[in-house]
């Protein structure tokens, strides 16, 4: 099931490249992004709500919330020079190199994680880098 998660993940981020190209037309991209992550709040706490998970809250431990409120902040760093690259650059180069995340996140797994590089994991990093460097060049 976590892999049509990820699909569908994949087409909402696609679809945050297109609609926010064109919002971004005339519109200053730090207050695009602002106005986007006000959206998302209100979008995900009706949903919490909704869902009744509101009243879990209390289970968050410090050092849990702690990395919760570092991967707030990674995230809105990141969306904020996203949305920056996406008003001044192309949009399929853009978004291509948003997704050397992955190579990122394989390399800092590694190093943080503990996880390990196999030879397929070191293959699909290469190939991902070689396939945003071909859409940016």
């Amino acid at each position: 099931m976590w892999i049509v998660y990820a699909l569908l993940a994949a087409l909402f981020a696609a679809l945050v490249a297109l609609f926010g190209k064109v919002g971004l037309k005339n519109v200053d991209s730090t207050l695009a992004t602002a106005v986007r992550s006000i959206v998302m709040a209100g979008f995900l706490v009706v949903t919490a709500v909704s869902l009744g998970k509101i009243k879990l809250l209390g289970t968050i431990d410090s050092k849990a919330l702690t990395f919760i409120i570092l991967s707030g902040i990674a995230g809105a760093l990141s969306w904020l020079c996203y949305f920056l690259a996406l008003k001044i650059g192309p949009t399929s180069g853009v978004a291509a190199l948003d997704r050397l995340s992955v190579v990122f996140v394989v390399i800092l797994a590694a190093l943080f994680l503990a996880e390990s590089i196999t030879w397929k994991t070191g293959l699909g990093a290469s190939l991902i880098t070689i396939g945003a460097l071909l859409f940016v060049l």
